[in-house]
């Protein structure tokens, strides 16, 4: 325990390090298999151990790997049509993400995206200019946008992802191409404020190994899935996730 002590940040204990390695590999495992969830139940657990400063920034780095790694696991099955301009869009969000001086209050911010998640599950069907290169686009720019101050809008995205009715695989990878867009970017944009990473790096390739090995079990898992189960579960975490920034904001006010 105490030679793992020297390579971690003065934050963290070895036992707490050990535990969100664990932890990460689990998560990955949960969203590999059910197309959502993991990373908003890592965030959660990281915001008890982390300081504020660090916790959006390492939880970022940590699912890129895990979406990186699901992405590369499931390539044949991405829309890379919808992933593209969704890109460009995401692109664009980080550029202005750097620019904005004033924050929203962030329970305002928590309900609007509930909000949002909520029509886009169980609202009318994507019109034709939803579904256009300019609505891609927006929808980059609006979730990337957002994700730098609220950390986890993987439910926002996944709302989106399933209004595509694509199959189970082509879901989760599509979703995990996007994802990985946008932490990436992420990360850019926190390097740019001048985020230091190096002090938490040992930590962070730890979780983004243990979070292959838990991506790999959990494609194992949808495989086994019958398709049939696969939407309704998929929409049900979603929307539970969004009843949860619904409670987060009314328990914050």
């Amino acid at each position: 325990m105490e030679n793992l002590a020297g390579w971690l940040p003065a934050a963290l204990g070895p036992a707490e390090a050990l535990l969100l390695v664990a932890l990460s590999g689990l998560t990955s495992m949960i969203t590999a298999a059910l197309g959502i969830g993991g990373g908003v139940l890592l965030l959660a657990v990281m915001a008890s151990m982390l300081p504020v400063s660090a916790l959006i920034p390492v939880h970022g780095l940590v699912q890129l790997g895990s979406n990186f790694n699901r992405a590369l696991m499931t390539c044949p099955h991405i829309d890379w049509v919808r992933v593209r301009p969704f890109a460009v869009g995401a692109l664009l969000g980080a550029l202005v993400a750097t620019l904005v001086l004033v924050q929203l209050p962030l329970t305002i911010i928590q309900l609007s995206v509930a909000g949002f998640i909520l029509y886009l599950l169980w609202g009318p069907g994507f019109g034709k200019g939803e579904l256009s290169r300019p609505g891609l686009l927006a929808m980059g720019v609006l979730t990337t946008l957002v994700s730098m101050f609220v950390g986890a809008t993987g439910p926002l995205v996944a709302a989106w992802v399933h209004r595509l009715n694509a199959g189970k695989f082509s879901t989760v990878a599509t979703f995990a191409a996007c994802m990985s867009v946008q932490h990436l970017l992420k990360l850019a944009v926190f390097s740019t404020l001048g985020f230091l990473f190096v002090e938490w790096l040992p930590l962070i390739v730890a979780m983004i190994g243990a979070g292959a090995v838990g991506t790999w079990a959990g494609l194992k898992l949808l495989d086994r899935m019958p398709p049939s189960w696969f939407r309704p579960l998929f929409r049900l975490i979603v929307t539970l996730l969004a009843l949860r920034l619904i409670w987060q904001s009314v328990a914050a006010a």
